[in-house]
């Protein structure tokens, strides 16, 4: 009897410490989210009216081996809605070694109305920005990648709210992937990445960063597409060239040394490039969690601690996206350990399907509330919906790419800060090679082991 009340009683305490952690820290936050999101669009906020006068703003387009995308991308600058006499494009090439230079000729021929410029910079995005910046003339400054197009509204969208509120000194626009390169992806599996990165995009952009923008808590703006003040920017820094994360650099330093307010503009779209392979994925990732470990580091200085988890949005992010994410992947193994302590297979599995179902949960709340804020976009909006198998894949999605963020952070640590990192099978072979490597030592370890005591006295004697 006594047996199975500890039995009991012990796996009740498996069962709460199990489930704990994702509901105190994941759960609560994302229901709190849905409920002000849901309530914040039903009630139809009142749209930017349009400034008395369009103000003459300074795009910048960064380039690195882009002539397959930088038509496309001056284009849709061409196309957008905002007046073509108040735009000025700068596109700063950084060492491309193709015909980025060819695809800029051919632009300005099309769009001979377009003011545009080329300037050549050292390589590295962070450098050719910075140059763009200083040599620019716009009120406005706002950058976007070679590789997207902007929604032809975008421009507008985030002007007027700039215009219609003085204390915003940065914005970040919403980033998706093009939809119709989705549609037209043959390969099964890519295409399956690819939906659900769209979906992790719109989730991240139109739920995630509109909860961070309202008490001005944005983590990041996008290096894709973000805009600036220019009398802002330049209380900066400009930036970071030490860093791959310069875009989150830039975003702490215009909130903290030029003490601006930094948001979402949920309706100024940028459209980039869906992910192209699993490997480019991996990359990817593991540049954006490097990045997010050095600018933290460098702007948490000495708050960080469990204490200032309710008092610091910067503690409380590095502690759910660091802390949490071991924690995650641990629980995989500490399923092995467990059933040798003779744990139930079935309570085991029982557990897992509860975190998937409330991780659905949580992903299904905000597909509601992200389809509710595509209402004025159509197309987006029903191509959003057709995702909506994704809400039961996202759980497993994360998952797996908690495992990429820590192999990030174990990079972070013994690898030096550099844009191009090993993909997946680069790193897979490596590690191969190590463990090959440490298997001949041990071997050979041991068989030097064995003749040093064929050679002993033992075995001959004096």
């Amino acid at each position: 009897m006594n047996y199975l009340f500890f039995s009991t009683l012990s796996q009740m305490g498996f069962w709460i410490t199990w489930l704990l952690i994702p509901i105190l820290v994941e759960t609560v936050p994302a229901i709190s989210s849905f409920v002000k999101i849901f309530f914040y669009t039903i009630g139809k906020p009142k749209s930017e009216k349009d400034p008395s006068f369009w103000p003459f703003i300074s795009i910048i387009i960064p380039v690195y081996n882009s002539e397959d995308t930088l038509y496309e991308c001056i284009q849709s600058v061409y196309q957008s809605t905002y007046p073509i006499d108040k735009i000025q494009v700068i596109v700063v090439d950084n060492k491309s070694q193709d015909k980025s230079f060819k695809a800029f000729q051919s632009a300005q021929n099309s769009f001979p109305k377009l003011n545009m410029q080329w300037m050549k910079t050292e390589q590295g995005k962070a450098r050719a920005l910075n140059s763009a910046i200083y040599s620019s003339s716009g009120a406005y400054i706002i950058n976007i990648d070679s590789d997207g197009i902007l929604e032809r509204n975008a421009l507008k969208n985030l002007i007027k709210k700039f215009e219609s509120d003085t204390t915003i000194s940065a914005m970040t626009g919403s980033i998706l992937t093009q939809k119709s390169l989705i549609k037209s992806t043959k390969n099964v599996g890519l295409k399956w990445l690819q939906r659900l990165e769209y979906f992790e995009y719109a989730q991240a952009f139109m739920s995630g960063r509109s909860i961070e923008s309202q008490n001005n808590h944005l983590y990041t703006m996008s290096g894709a597409f973000s805009g600036f003040r220019k009398d802002a920017l330049m209380k900066t820094f400009m930036y970071d060239v030490s860093t791959v994360g310069e875009d989150i650099d830039i975003t702490f330093q215009v909130r903290d040394k030029a003490k601006g307010k930094v948001i979402l503009c949920a309706d100024a779209f940028f459209f980039v490039d869906p992910i192209e392979s699993w490997n480019k994925l991996y990359t990817q990732r593991q540049r954006w969690q490097r990045g997010q470990i050095e600018v933290s580091q460098k702007y948490s200085g000495n708050r960080l601690g469990l204490k200032s988890f309710f008092s610091n949005f910067l503690v409380r992010r590095l502690i759910i996206d660091h802390t949490f994410m071991f924690l995650k992947t641990i629980w995989l193994f500490a399923s092995i350990a467990l059933l040798f302590l003779n744990y139930s297979p079935l309570l085991l599995l029982l557990s897992y399907v509860a975190i998937y179902l409330l991780y659905v949960f949580m992903s299904t709340m905000v597909f509601v509330n992200v389809n509710m804020m595509l209402k004025k976009f159509s197309d987006e909006r029903t191509f959003y919906f057709s995702l909506f198998d994704c809400v039961f894949w996202m759980p497993i999605y994360n998952f797996i790419l908690s495992w990429v963020r820590l192999i990030g952070v174990i990079n972070t640590e013994y690898l030096s800060a550099k844009w191009a990192t090993k993909n997946y099978h680069e790193e897979f072979k490596t590690v191969g090679t190590i463990v090959k490597q440490d298997f001949i030592k041990i071997k050979g370890g041991r068989k030097n082991e064995f003749s040093r005591y064929l050679s002993s006295e033992i075995l001959h004697p004096c």
